[in-house]
């Protein structure tokens, strides 16, 4: 868990965006933001990611997809909602073909609301799941230690 804190892996899923999101997202990892100097990398499989980074709303041919790619995710594994899509189905909520946000199918840790959200949010987001980590390890080892 330590080293998940001081370097996590993320994998970018888009599950029916219209790529807002997905420009946002992968603008992170561009000279001007290069959250990889924060340890921050992007993985290809999801056999190696910490962090599952899903924008766009869950359509109905992308959901055995989504389920398949958080089952590969070793433990710990956590997810991060990017946009209002992925967060609450935005504008394609109530629609027959998309699910009403991402937390239907699997367990979101943050939601980044936008269309799109700010890089800054983005960023924002994952430091503050990397601090709620922090914070799960520091109690635990205080119980251990009493």
């Amino acid at each position: 868990m330590h080293a998940l804190t001081n370097s996590p892996w993320v994998v970018h899923v888009n599950t029916g965006s219209c790529n807002g999101c997905d420009i946002e997202a992968l603008s992170l990892f561009v000279p001007r933001y290069d959250v990889e100097r924060f340890g921050i990398l992007l993985e290809g499989s999801p056999r190696h990611a910490d962090i599952l980074l899903a924008t766009g709303a869950v359509t109905n041919q992308c959901l055995p997809r989504l389920k398949r790619i958080y089952e590969q995710m070793p433990e710990p594994k956590f997810v991060i909602a990017i946009g209002n899509c992925a967060s609450t189905g935005g504008v394609y909520q109530g629609n027959y073909n998309t699910l009403d946000g991402i937390n239907k199918v699997i367990p979101v840790d943050v939601y980044i609301l936008g269309c799109p959200p700010r890089p800054e949010a983005i960023v924002d987001g994952i430091i503050k799941l990397i601090q709620k980590l922090h914070q799960e390890i520091e109690s635990n080892e205080e119980e251990t230690d009493t």
